[in-house]
């Protein structure tokens, strides 16, 4: 079901032509489709499956400048990524919020010197006005240090940000829905061809097999995984751009330590891990770095990941990590521009734009890499490559500062609303209400409006999932499946049962239908 903010109309001009047409719905298309409609260009946006359904749901969660990058003298993308953090913390203060790290010292890896060293450059890189800086720890006397091994007696702590990462997908494509854009999700594209001076693409709905054709003047193959198929194979380009795909996965177990610090692990093996408060009862363990051969579809942790994450996260806390504790994995498939590097784990995280423009054709530009961190920059430098075949794009940026839906209050404040929402709905659960302000920001009134009791609400799906939520997201959100809810719009699925999943997902599947009929 469509939402009813983006009704799959044909705008653009009297012949129904888009200005751009973007494939791929993850954080780079998204962001990419917000800022050219902002600037005033006509935007229609594919996704094969879900917004968010592959690379971009599948991070660590950070908005960082990538301590590590520094080793590989990757100052450039460190440096604007850093810049980036407060950036994005006051454009979505609901969902982007400060988290402090803790680094042990090693004495067997990485000397002290040499971490202050890199620190330092962290600390002055880039921009950093609210965020606290570096500090040295006395394990043996701060809290950090009582879950860890008593050989760590020394450690350091430094400031970076969490984000819902795919809540940040979902957000810039509902900012571009609101602001003219087109996005249509679960539609794959099936082929693209220049004719007459136009991109004709041709776009299957997933769920109907119905097919239709839309012409746009530009075109923009952001698909992630997926962006060596669509240029060689969908658009048939001669292209010798390499993807390489390295897969990283994650654990999730039973929350390890107290506090709301987060621990980064150097390993032997010159790699590092994060151990991440998560979802309040969790500890997120992660990343793994290996290149991938399959189908990105596909991917999921491997056993051998998975204890190696648990083996890594053992060399450092009390308790040892195990297998059985082990309650979520998920697993995704970075699309890094292959630059040649050896290791998967120094290949570079840079973003690579590529421009196919023959003269007097129109113009296709595929982005290769990225981070979410800077996925803001990288729609800026996108729009400045095609300046010469999208005259909105020679407009000025503007994304920066430009708040996301739900993010129109100060970044410090978070608290406040919550308070604010709590005292206007004294019948809902307080935890309930700072769970839809984290999710939700200020759009989270919408949801809680008039209502006096949870029964108000609607039915309960399971943990405190209500019917309302549901058909926000549903109407607002682009959520179609119970997946899309639990697991992508929020990490509910680590509380329900399988019962009350396909329960959920049976009402949707009704209410769609319901409302296609209407």
């Amino acid at each position: 079901m469509a939402p009813s903010l983006a009704p799959r109309q044909q705008p653009g001009d009297a012949r129904g032509v888009f200005d751009l047409a973007v494939i791929g719905g993850g954080i780079n298309g998204c962001g990419i489709a917000r800022d050219a409609v902002g600037r005033g260009a006509s935007v229609v946006l594919f996704e094969q499956n879900d917004l968010a359904s592959g690379t971009s749901s599948t991070s660590t969660k950070l908005i960082h400048g990538g301590l590590r990058y520094l080793e590989h003298y990757e100052f450039r993308l460190v440096r604007e990524a850093l810049m980036e953090r407060e950036v994005l913390w006051g454009m979505a203060p609901h969902i982007v919020w400060p988290l402090r790290f803790v680094l042990p010292h090693h004495s067997g890896l990485r000397p002290g010197w040499l971490l202050r060293l890199g620190l330092l450059l962290y600390d002055n890189l880039g921009g950093r006005k609210r965020l606290p800086g570096t500090r040295t720890l006395d394990l043996t006397r701060d809290p950090a240090g009582e879950p860890l091994k008593p050989g760590f007696r020394r450690a350091f702590e430094y400031s970076d940000c969490w984000v819902e990462d795919s809540r940040l997908v979902v957000l810039n494509a509902r900012d571009a829905a609101e602001r003219g854009a087109v996005i249509r999700t679960r539609t794959r594209v099936v082929t693209v061809a220049r004719t007459d001076g136009l991109w004709e693409i041709t776009a299957e709905d997933r769920e109907t097999g119905a097919r239709d054709t839309v012409r746009a003047r530009t075109l923009v193959n952001a698909a992630g995984p997926w962006v060596a198929n669509v240029l060689t194979g969908v658009a048939r380009a001669n292209s010798t751009e390499g993807v390489r795909l390295v897969q990283g996965s994650h654990i999730v177990v039973r929350r390890l330590f107290q506090h709301d610090r987060a621990y980064i692990f150097q390993n032997a093996d010159q790699r590092i891990i994060f151990a991440i408060p998560y979802e309040r009862d969790f500890t997120l363990i992660g990343t793994t770095d290996r290149d991938y051969t399959g189908d990105p579809a596909d991917v999921k942790a491997s056993e051998e990941e998975i204890a190696y994450l648990c083996a890594a996260a053992s060399e450092y806390f009390r308790e040892p990590v195990t297998r059985d504790e082990v309650v979520w994995t998920y697993s995704g498939v970075r699309p890094l521009y292959d630059d040649g590097a050896s290791k998967a784990q120094e290949a570079t995280r840079d973003y690579v734009l590529t421009l196919d423009a023959p003269e007097g054709q129109p113009a296709m530009l595929s982005v290769f890499g990225g981070k979410i961190t800077t996925y803001r920059r990288l729609a800026e430098s996108a729009l400045d490559r095609l300046k010469d075949h999208l005259p909105a794009a020679a407009k000025a940026p503007w994304t920066s500062g430009a708040v996301l839906p739900g993010g129109n209050f100060p970044k410090e404040s978070y608290d406040d609303v919550v308070a604010g929402l709590a005292r206007q709905h004294p019948g809902i659960p307080e935890t309930l209400v700072a769970r839809l302000v984290r999710a939700y920001g200020t759009d989270a009134r919408e949801i809680l409006s008039g209502a006096r009791s949870l029964a108000d609400l609607g039915r309960l799906f399971g943990a405190d999932l209500t019917e309302r939520e549901v058909r926000h997201l549903m109407r607002r959100e682009w959520a179609s499946r119970a997946e899309d809810v639990l697991w992508r719009r929020s990490k509910l699925g680590l509380r329900v049962t399988p019962a009350e999943a396909e329960a959920l997902d049976a009402f949707m599947r009704r209410a769609a239908a319901a409302s296609d009929a209407a």
